[in-house]
């Protein structure tokens, strides 16, 4: 639900905790600033990491599926595992309704929910962020500890890098909530990113293209005609307003005294990702809805490249019509879709400088995403497959991938 609540446009910021209004760019200021090639590093790096984790979870399961039973099954992208959400027709339809009460609940009644959403936010970061660092613990703990699990009782079993890299989520979270730091908001926000591109799952092309023309919609009524009902931009105030710090609430509910817990700063929520120029004048801001959303679209477009190059024995797309020539064969659907990806979002920059104002930069990336992986399936012929049919391959040998 985070996801849908915090799907955000591509603005700008002149302060992060009080960042009320969008800032009117200087005529002089270039479109190449730190700040937004920050943001373009950034998110196309969290999408192929999160896609690569999503995959390699994927043989994950197939491993251990291999050594619970001797016989052999076929690979799916719909994994087996009880953690992983796969999304539906249904829920693809409903999904930015849902996301639309979410937004009202947030306009209307911010300042009554605003404590509790922000533990419970605090408290998905936290796992996000554990999520995030626990290949890097792996590695750190792979020579001075086995991998054997250590047992909590009821509260589960869990190996020595799992317990180091929640550790670590827990500080850095409690330092968040002390400082407010924008820094550590951005570290929360990418595990949140991370965490979600891995562990949903789009099981067609189907239901993508239903879903992204769901939240294209959404993003576009919110941020562009929000304003002539509500009398104010629903999108961009509730992306925006910070939320008081619960120690601050703690301190008051308790009585415990004017200089106990009253100096803490409010919380901008890791529902986007920010980034200071290198003047220090402006932050470019992006929502994880805008890097989630597309990034499910690469991580089911990596499975079937994948799919296909398990079922062929050969490089993805090797197959395809006679009449397509050998080198738009060898384009992979991530690639083709990563390219449009950031094409999307340079065209949301450009469009949020010529128009000086929010932009729903959903606006830009499903279109940009979506009709060149609709064009290259038509062209190589694995449309129909990848609209409707589910993953199989015949192949059970497929190898782990190292991120």
């Amino acid at each position: 639900m985070i996801a849908h609540i915090y799907g955000l446009s591509y603005v700008e910021s002149d302060d992060l905790h009080l960042c009320r209004r969008l800032c009117a760019p200087s005529r002089a200021y270039s479109l190449v600033d730190s700040s937004q090639v920050s943001t373009f590093l950034i998110s196309i790096l969290l999408i192929v990491y999160g896609s690569f984790r999503s995959l390699n979870m994927d043989f994950e399961n197939q491993d251990k599926e291999k050594d619970s039973n001797s016989s052999s099954g076929s690979f799916n992208g719909n994994s087996t595992n009880n953690s992983i959400q796969t999304i539906d027709s249904t829920q693809a339809l409903f999904l930015p309704i849902g996301a639309s009460v979410s937004l009202l609940v947030m306009f209307f009644f911010f300042d009554s929910v605003q404590v509790v959403f922000t533990i419970c936010t605090a408290v998905l970061a936290t796992i996000a962020f554990a999520f995030l660092l626990l290949p890097m613990c792996q590695y750190l703990t792979r020579p001075c500890s086995p991998q054997n699990k250590i047992s909590f009782g009821c509260c589960g079993r869990f190996t020595a890098a799992e317990l180091l890299s929640f550790s670590l989520s827990v500080m850095l979270v409690l330092i968040w909530v002390l400082t407010g730091h924008w820094l550590l908001m951005d570290a929360l926000a990418m595990g949140l990113c991370v965490a979600m591109i891995a562990f949903v799952r789009l099981p067609s092309l189907k239901v993508s293209c239903l879903l992204l023309s769901g939240l294209l919609i959404y993003d576009v009524f919110w941020v562009f005609f929000s304003a002539y009902i509500f009398n104010s931009n629903v999108m961009v105030k509730v992306a925006t307003q910070p939320a008081d710090n619960p120690l601050d609430v703690l301190s008051r509910k308790l009585h415990l005294g004017p200089n106990v817990g009253r100096d803490v700063p409010r919380l901008s929520l890791p529902g986007k990702l920010v980034f200071p120029s290198s003047t220090g004048s402006h932050f470019s801001m992006l929502g994880i809805g805008d890097i989630v959303m597309p990034g499910l679209l690469l991580c089911f477009v990596l499975r079937y490249d994948n799919y296909k190059k398990q079922a062929s024995g050969d490089s993805c797309g090797a197959s395809g019509p006679a009449n397509i020539s050998g080198r738009m064969q060898k384009v992979s659907y991530f690639h083709c879709t990563l390219i449009g990806y950031f094409v999307g979002l340079l065209t949301a920059t450009v469009a949020s400088r010529i128009h000086r104002a929010a932009q729903p930069a959903l606006l830009y990336l499903v279109p940009f995403t979506l009709l060149p992986l609709l064009t290259m399936a038509y062209l190589k012929g694995d449309l129909r497959r990848m609209w409707s049919e589910p993953f199989h391959s015949k192949s059970s040998s497929s190898r782990f991938l190292e991120v």
